[in-house]
Formats: C-alpha cells, sequence, structure tokens
C-alpha cells in the first residue's frame, strides 16, 4: 500500500504543482480577479460532479425569494452550461432545449420562471452582462444572444465557479459528497479532485451533501475534524481552523417528490405498478436508486454517462425494455429528464409510461436550516 500511495504522488505531481502556482498567482494578485459589482453567492465544489450542485442551487434561489431582504429583488443565477450548443452568452428560457442551454440551467429556469438564468463559459462576461443588460445589445461578444431582455440583477448565483479563480465571489459555498470524502481522494485522473483539497479552506459554508437522513453529532464532529475544523460546535454549525477562522459546516441530505410525468401524454396509473425501469445519465444515481427501490422493484438499470444525449439507440433499448416489461412504470432523473423532451425519437407508445422523480436539498434538522439562513444574511451584508 505505501508502494502505491508514493506512486500516486510521484504521478500526479505535475498536475499538483501547475494547481499549487495557479492558486500561488491570485493569491499574490499576479492575476487579475474580477468581483461583480452586486451581492454574488458561489456554489461550486473540487471534485468532478456528483455533489448536488443543482439542487442546492435551488434550495438557495428558494431561500432568498422567501427572504424578505431580497423580496421583490432581482435574482439571477449564472451556469456554464455544460454541453450545450449555443455559444456565447444566452438567457434561459422556459420552453427552451437542454440542446441549447445545458440540462441544469433549463432544470432552475422551468422551476424558477421569475429568476433570470443565463449562461456563458466566461464567468466574468456573464456576469458583467447580468449587471448591465444593455451592453448585451451593444456589445459584438453579446450579438449571438437571442433573448436580450432581462432586468438588471440585484444578486448572481454562480453555478459550478469555485474553481474559477478571474472572479471572485462575495460569498463562496463548497460542497462535499458524503459518499466520497475528498480528504480520501486523489487528483484526476487517478481520483475524482479537480483541485487542491486545501482550496476548501477559501470556502465561507462547507456543506457535505447526500448524507444519510440521520447523522449523530460525533460523527458530525468526526467530519469537521476530518476537513480541518476543530471544536465544532454543532448549535452554532462551525468550527476553527489553525489560524483561528471561524468557518461554517451544515449537513444536508437528498429528497424526491412525487414522481411527474415527462411528457403532456403521461398516464398515472402506471406510477401505481410494482416494476420499474431506471435510465440515468448522471454522476451519481444511487440516490434516487435506493429511493426508488423503497416502493419499486427495479427490472432494468440503464446507467449512462454524466449529461448524456440520448441517441436514438438509446430511446429504442429502453422502449425493448419496456416492451419486456409491458406493466412497468419507466423512470429518470429530473436533470435527464430535460434531454429526453429535446429528443424526436421517443415514441407515442412510451411517452405515456416516461417519469421523472423531482429532486431538492433538505437540511438534517430544521434548525440548521435557521442557522444557514442567519449565517447567510451575515456574509451577504
Amino acid at each position: 500500500m505505501y508502494i502505491i500511495y508514493r506512486m500516486d504522488k510521484i504521478l500526479l505531481f505535475p498536475y499538483w504543482l501547475t494547481l499549487k502556482v495557479r492558486h500561488l498567482l491570485f493569491d499574490n494578485g499576479c492575476r487579475k480577479v474580477y468581483t461583480p459589482e452586486v451581492p454574488s453567492i458561489c456554489i461550486g465544489n473540487i471534485t468532478v460532479g456528483g455533489t448536488g450542485k443543482t439542487p442546492h442551487t435551488e434550495m438557495l434561489v428558494r431561500t432568498l425569494l422567501e427572504d424578505e431582504q431580497w423580496y421583490g429583488k432581482n435574482i439571477a443565477v449564472l451556469s456554464r452550461g455544460y454541453k450545450r450548443r449555443s455559444k456565447g452568452f444566452q438567457q434561459v428560457v422556459a420552453d427552451g432545449r437542454a440542446l441549447d442551454y445545458g440540462d441544469e440551467p433549463l432544470q432552475i429556469k422551468k422551476k424558477f420562471p421569475m429568476v433570470t438564468v443565463a449562461v456563458d463559459s466566461s464567468r466574468k462576461e456573464g456576469c458583467t452582462f447580468l449587471t448591465d443588460p444593455e451592453t448585451v445589445k451593444t456589445s459584438k461578444k453579446g450579438r449571438r444572444c437571442i433573448h436580450k431582455d432581462f432586468p438588471k440583477a440585484d444578486l448572481i448565483l454562480l453555478d459550478d465557479a469555485f474553481q474559477h479563480r478571474k472572479v471572485k465571489a462575495g460569498v463562496n459555498i463548497v460542497l462535499v459528497d458524503y459518499s466520497r470524502p475528498v480528504f480520501k481522494d486523489h487528483l484526476m485522473p487517478l481520483g475524482k479532485l479537480r483541485d487542491l483539497p486545501e482550496r476548501i479552506e477559501a470556502a465561507d459554508i462547507i456543506i457535505v451533501s447526500k448524507c444519510p437522513r440521520y447523522m449523530d453529532g460525533w460523527e458530525k464532529g468526526m467530519w469537521a475534524e476530518a476537513l480541518g475544523l476543530h471544536g465544532y460546535d454543532a448549535t452554532e454549525c462551525s468550527g476553527t481552523r489553525k489560524n483561528g477562522r471561524k468557518q461554517n459546516l451544515f449537513f444536508t441530505t437528498i429528497t424526491y417528490d412525487t414522481p411527474q410525468a415527462i411528457f403532456p401524454e403521461g398516464d398515472s396509473r402506471y406510477l401505481y405498478a410494482q416494476r420499474l425501469i431506471l435510465f440515468t445519465g448522471i454522476a451519481n444515481d444511487a440516490p434516487l436508486a435506493r429511493y426508488l427501490c423503497g416502493t419499486y422493484k427495479i427490472v432494468k438499470h440503464f446507467n449512462f454517462p454524466d449529461h448524456h444525449k440520448f441517441s436514438r439507440s438509446d430511446i429504442m433499448s429502453i422502449r425493448n425494455a419496456g416492451d419486456a416489461f409491458p406493466t412497468s412504470v419507466i423512470m429518470t432523473t429530473e436533470k435527464d429528464c430535460q434531454r429526453v423532451r429535446d429528443s424526436k425519437a421517443v415514441p407515442e407508445s412510451l411517452k405515456q409510461r416516461l417519469f421523472y422523480a423531482p429532486i431538492k436539498t433538505e437540511f438534517l434538522r430544521p434548525e440548521d436550516k435557521e442557522r444557514f439562513d442567519i449565517v447567510l444574511k451575515e456574509l451577504l451584508k
């Protein structure tokens, strides 16, 4: 084991050194950093996918909309729009396609139509357009934008931007997957870490996501110690780092609402079936599979890569499985259903059996959510 550990260190040294030098340049002011003109919150991680950024972004949108400080204000969400075909800055519209905006931004827009959702590979340019909408109409970089009319943002949520050091958010929230602790992981390509583990110290709030529904205080304390936080206070949801800086640590879990039909043709009677065919194209589908096993017997599970574009062949394979189990319901994730709707290969006979499970995130205790709201309000002052 020691030899394997040393080999890991040697093989990953070039990548480790590159990241180390990059962060030193930013930390010492050798690289320029852009700060948005309005309050901003970054929701990110230091691993590749699977931590639940989108449901946590939705939770933050919901929290802000219910806060009297932000009620009636223009909240905007800026995402990269992974695997979209469009270029440059684009405003997401609810009746658009995942092909044009990416599945996650479209999912957020459908849930919160009153919120401005935009995509741009350049977080800096995206923030500039959101805080000064008129520049979209006059700037060369904004000429590709199809839907140019949107209000000036009063607050921006930066989805998956923690590793983008060129933009400095006012509040940084970093997610850590309960099932894959960063302190036991390796840098890519041997592991899932895309950034140095110590970068987590730069966060204002750390959230351990996808936790079991119940966690004992001693286990939370062990997590805090492993993340470098000493003297964790479960009431205050905070601990102290070696340099004396306090850092907040929360624990959340994934839950699901009643399954919904993907297409208008959906027949809700299929939800009473005993058997289920599951197909997923996300980084970690284990929580959904566990949830569905409580109600159904999963007779077939198609596990596609994250952000997978469903081909005609994929749809036919799902249809054939449906033919083999004619009374079964066919289920997918909320994120995947955005791409399924784009597919023209879905036969009419299949549409009535296709459903998705709406996802949401919850704190393990109601008092933790209350504490989170207080901490967030203080950080946004």
